[in-house]
């Protein structure tokens, strides 16, 4: 839901945005717009369907792709190529992704790409990021990483980011950054029901005004990669 949005707010501020669904466990964004039968990146990589064929354009002012899965190292070694020229022809790119059983990404370039963490305000989703920054830094080494919280208001999020901060520190020698923060708000909700996102329904909510705040930051922030 928040890759929608996202992608929604910074199509409206004049960016080509694709967003490649890599889940394969998870609910992914291509499942939520109900796209998740659609010939993928790996149909593309063994030559079964042509790059534009995976490439849907959804009512939201984005594209989306599904990965699909390899078969074998030359299947991953054809999708990496094919993942490659994608990302060269595309705009902003973002991947809503997860981390396999052996603790390493789909494909070697979303490892070396900015890593943004999602955590809501529960100690649960907490104790949750902050053991997945830990598995991320035990496999990519030092690094940064993106924060951005979620269902809070922005005092809380500087809470919930101070402290994981100071944790990821002092006991990981991580540095993270804060990417912002995006409110409960009810208009998100009414938003989901009509099937729109929440900028375009009803952009003068607040959740509105915080993914325009957040897709500013993420617009600088591939600028400057």
């Amino acid at each position: 839901a928040l890759l929608v949005t996202l992608g929604a707010s910074l199509a409206q501020t004049g960016n080509e945005v694709l967003i490649v669904d890599a889940c394969e466990r998870d609910y992914g964004v291509a499942r939520r717009l109900g796209l998740n039968r659609a010939a993928t990146l790996a149909n593309v990589a063994r030559q079964e369907a042509a790059l534009n064929q995976v490439m849907h354009a959804v009512p939201q002012g984005f594209s989306v792709a599904t990965l699909g899965t390899p078969i074998g190292n030359t299947d991953t070694r054809r999708l990496a190529k094919t993942f490659d020229v994608l990302v060269k022809q595309a705009g902003i790119v973002m991947v809503d992704g997860e981390l396999g059983p052996d603790d390493e990404f789909p494909l070697p370039l979303m490892a070396s790409s900015e890593i943004v963490v999602q955590v809501g305000t529960s100690a649960a989703s907490i104790t949750n990021a902050y053991a997945l920054i830990k598995r991320l830094s035990q496999q990519l080494g030092r690094r940064p990483f993106g924060i951005l919280v979620t269902g809070a208001t922005e005092a809380e999020a500087k809470v919930v980011y101070d402290n994981m901060s100071t944790a990821a520190s002092r006991y990981l020698a991580v540095s993270l950054s804060s990417m912002g923060s995006v409110p409960a708000d009810e208009y998100l909700h009414r938003a989901a029901r009509l099937g729109r996102a929440v900028v375009d329904a009803f952009p003068l909510a607040g959740a509105s005004v915080a993914f325009r705040r957040l897709a500013g930051k993420f617009a600088l922030h591939t600028m400057r990669a």
